[in-house]
């Protein structure tokens, strides 16, 4: 059962770079960094700059964008490409080693309807508990700030201060209030941020804010950990016949599963809608997308997303969750998370390739969406997409443990365009051709596509993963060594 718990006031668990010129956006990863090892995830850096907002790809490249189809084209801006958001990253000496940039900070030049999804871990980290109040006390933020190199997660009540304390400074800068200002940290769970090296820094941070492209490049660096890839995204469409915009950015790449995974995003759009409606799309969004990707089966501490929405752009208010304006958001909302999980799901630590599942006749979307879940978080599916073997009896399984009744008569299992079971028998199959299919996709780091059919329903749902490498257990071995 899918049970990240979307806040909202008294809720409940729901269910449900200067480098060479860059490559095109649908470029193999081998192509984005082909002077990097695709095992490595320690980067040669560089000093930052006093002056402005770092050249984010002087450290690591932009992930692709895997934006669905719709009425929306993908411009440039990130979180910032939405009337009214500045973002800024910098180096503040958090990290271990190295001087990638460590600290971010996305504000709103005027009170923006808040909304956030966070872990239903029990070890919940100190910002995710302060971001929840945070939410309770004022439906309306203006800053997220967020740190990479120590999760402050299992700090106890120490930990919590320096949470307290680093929103307070941050709100003095601002001439906020501290409830308007949201927390997410990323790292080694156990380690307290190094509190005198950020406060030392938010002054500096707060100079760097800029509405440009390169302000929330730099923002979508500093929260990376062991990314290859940084994650950005931003599209324009119309809702209501006014221009919006939506961006976001992300962060993740390992402890990742439906319970939203060791990741933390922020999503910006200049959309007018009510708090009460916006928490609800959120919800929705998130469900589509961040809690339908998975790498490994570990859920962390500190997973966050925080939404803002500016009301800037002059549309329409949004207060029906039913009317044709709140679907038009809904539908560039979905793209937006959807394009950032998959970028996560791509950038599994060790991963060759992205696995997408669709599943397509099951009774209701939710129900859909727990079996493609359940096979992109099989590790027998993930191995076997990572050995190049068409073994397709893992994913009948996989689909058939998922807890959803569906006849086994019906199942349809396809291999990209390769039919390997139908009416619940097993079909000839070109086994050297369905070989060559997933070892093409680990080759060019593209997507291997797994269709599944369970029924005559009118529920459809998709997941996202990855394959499943020796390279996996090297990374986290030596995580803290």
């Amino acid at each position: 059962m899918n049970n990240l718990c979307l806040y909202a006031p008294h809720s409940h668990c729901v269910s449900m770079m200067k480098l060479p010129p860059p490559p095109p956006l649908s470029a193999p990863k081998s192509q984005i960094w082909s002077s990097f090892s695709s095992s490595q995830r320690e980067f040669k850096v560089r000093a930052v700059s006093t002056t402005g907002n770092i050249d984010a790809s002087n450290y690591i490249p932009k992930a692709p964008i895997f934006l669905p189809e719709g009425p929306w084209k993908q411009i440039p801006g990130g979180v910032t490409a939405a009337e009214g958001f500045k973002a800024a990253g910098m180096y503040g000496g958090l990290r271990a080693k190295g001087e990638k940039p460590d600290l971010a900070l996305v504000t709103c030049d005027v009170d923006a309807t808040s909304a956030g999804a966070f872990t239903t871990n029990v070890v919940a980290a100190a910002p995710v508990l302060y971001c929840k109040k945070a939410l309770d006390i004022s439906k309306t933020a203006r800053a997220v700030l967020i740190n990479a190199g120590q999760a402050n997660a299992a700090t106890g009540d120490a930990g919590y201060q320096d949470v307290i304390e680093s929103a307070n400074m941050l709100a003095e800068l601002l001439q906020r209030r501290p409830e308007e200002v949201l927390i997410e940290s990323t790292g080694v769970i156990g380690q307290r941020i190094k509190k005198e090296a950020l406060l030392k820094s938010l002054p500096k941070l707060v100079a760097l804010l800029s509405s440009s492209t390169e302000g929330a490049d730099s923002a979508a660096v500093a929260i990376t950990t062991t990314d290859l890839v940084s994650k950005s995204i931003a599209i324009e469409s119309q809702v209501g016949g006014r221009t919006v915009r939506v961006g976001g950015m992300a962060k993740g790449s390992g402890m990742i599963h439906p319970n939203m995974a060791t990741m933390l995003g922020v999503i910006t759009t200049d959309a007018l809608v009510t708090s009460d409606i916006w928490r609800k799309m959120v919800q929705i969004s998130v469900n589509r997308s961040f809690n339908q990707i998975t790498v490994d089966g570990d859920t962390s501490t500190n997973d966050t997303v925080i939404a803002l929405a500016s009301g800037l752009s002059g549309s329409t208010r949004i207060a029906s969750i039913d009317s044709y304006e709140a679907l038009q958001l809904q539908a560039c909302l979905d793209a937006v998370m959807q394009g950032l999980a998959k970028s996560i799901a791509w950038d599994g630590e060790g991963a060759t390739c992205l696995i997408e599942v669709s599943v397509a006749g099951a009774d209701s979307e939710a129900e859909a969406a727990k079996i493609a879940r359940s096979v992109a978080s099989s590790s027998l599916v993930k191995a076997a997409v990572y050995g190049r073997d068409p073994n397709w009896g893992r994913i009948a399984a996989a689909a058939g443990y998922a807890g959803i009744s569906f006849h086994q008569n019906k199942l349809r299992v396809l291999l990209g365009d390769i039919l390997l079971m139908d009416a619940g028998e097993p079909q000839p199959f070109d086994r050297a051709a369905a070989s060559n299919y997933l070892r093409k996709a680990g080759e060019t780091h593209s997507t291997v596509k797994i269709h599944i059919s369970v029924g005559d329903g009118l529920g459809s749902g998709q997941a996202w993963g990855c394959d499943l490498s020796y390279d996996y257990v090297k990374i986290n071995a030596e995580y803290t060594t």
